[in-house]
């Protein structure tokens, strides 16, 4: 069953984004980036539900996001579908984000610290796959771990200027990719802390 527009937007209205940030919690509502500690941001609210709705989530999808970060795309992600397998390459991040979404009752989110250049391999392939961080271009390691008939969101590009792109593999394995809007986010390193 795919979930409509206007059930996950119902949902999304109620997740209450200050228990996703330590600091700035007075922010919250505002539809703009906040920090979350180690040179991170949390997305902006439209962004982050925009992304989401992009993927057209089922409740069969298993789901591969890379950047944990504090948590609250993954908690979206987490209610639309069967599994979510979350990677973060900040332990801190990694840490704090597994404490808090199982604090907060999501049970079908499975967590791995490390790069998320490499995916998650062992639990491919995915039937969505979210990324949360400007790669320069699209991690072949990710297309691969996307089932045919599989999308992908995922911010491409430079500091300067970067393309949210929906990709797409159909059954045959071919990929497709349609630019959605400009954006910025931070960049995709390889490199974990």
């Amino acid at each position: 069953m795919d979930y409509s527009n206007e059930e996950i937007k119902a949902y999304f209205k109620q997740l209450d984004r200050s228990k996703f940030i330590d600091d700035q919690k007075e922010h919250a509502a505002l539809d703009r980036p906040l920090p979350i500690g180690h040179g991170q941001t949390i997305s902006q609210p439209t962004l982050v539900l925009n992304m989401t709705l992009e993927l057209e989530l089922n409740k069969k999808d298993k789901v591969l996001e890379i950047g944990t970060g504090s948590g609250f795309q993954t908690a979206l992600l987490s209610r639309f579908s069967s599994s979510v397998y979350t990677v973060e390459r900040i332990r801190a991040l990694h840490d704090s984000a597994k404490e808090r979404l199982t604090g907060l009752g999501y049970s079908n989110v499975h967590f791995h610290y490390g790069d998320g250049h490499s995916g998650w391999e062992e639990n491919a392939p995915y039937d969505k796959i979210m990324v949360t961080a400007a790669a320069n271009e699209i991690p072949e390691t990710l297309t691969d771990q996307l089932a045919p008939g599989g999308k992908m969101v995922i911010p491409v590009g430079n500091f300067h200027m970067q393309e949210l792109k929906l990709v797409e593999k159909d059954e045959n394995g071919n990929i497709s990719e349609t630019v959605i809007e400009y954006v910025m986010f931070v960049e995709f390193r390889k490199d974990v802390e």
